[in-house]
């Protein structure tokens, strides 16, 4: 059986609307819009509501509840996202920038500054968190030196080191 527009607004037609055209969030203006269409009685179900405002019935809903129980400004509060939690990575940064300049002592690859993080810090990071972690952060790059051909004569090329002219 459809659900029915049931829901008393508080609010009237023109605030509503005023706040509406002062809003600059869409997903914010699109909940006024529902208050709106509700309270002018344009839609006898709320599933058409929903499809006309192009929203899910389970989104309609939930802001509907939100309205009755706590009122229009926190219908208008949107929750998603937040802050990213920080790396544990970023705590060893410095560490990290100084063994990659360390010209003595260098990581050879990604697999090993995994391990070299493991062992000195006790912190278990994933290969490619730490990849993607000292690509963006230090613009690291495997290397790889290029194939020897295989019938390289290596007295040939002894030779021609002793007798290149050094500029």
């Amino acid at each position: 059986m459809p659900k029915y527009l049931d829901i008393e607004i508080k609010e009237g037609l023109s605030k509503l609307k005023a706040l509406r055209n002062q809003e600059k969030n869409h997903r914010k203006k699109t909940r006024l819009q529902s208050l709106i269409l509700t309270k002018e009685k344009k839609f006898k179900r709320r599933a058409d509501l929903a499809v006309h405002l192009g929203v899910g019935i389970s989104s309609l809903n939930r802001w509907t509840k939100v309205y009755k129980e706590l009122g229009l400004n926190a219908m208008l509060e949107i929750s998603s996202g937040g802050v990213r939690k920080h790396s544990t990575l970023e705590v060893i940064h410095n560490e990290l920038e100084d063994k990659l300049n360390d010209s003595s002592d260098p990581l050879r690859g990604y697999w090993d500054a995994v391990l070299w993080v493991r062992d000195n810090f006790g912190i278990e990071v994933k290969y490619n968190t730490l990849r993607t972690y000292l690509i963006r952060n230090f613009k690291t790059k495997l290397k790889s030196p290029r194939k020897s051909h295989y019938k390289k004569d290596e007295q040939a090329i002894e030779a021609f080191k002793k007798t290149a002219p050094h500029a």
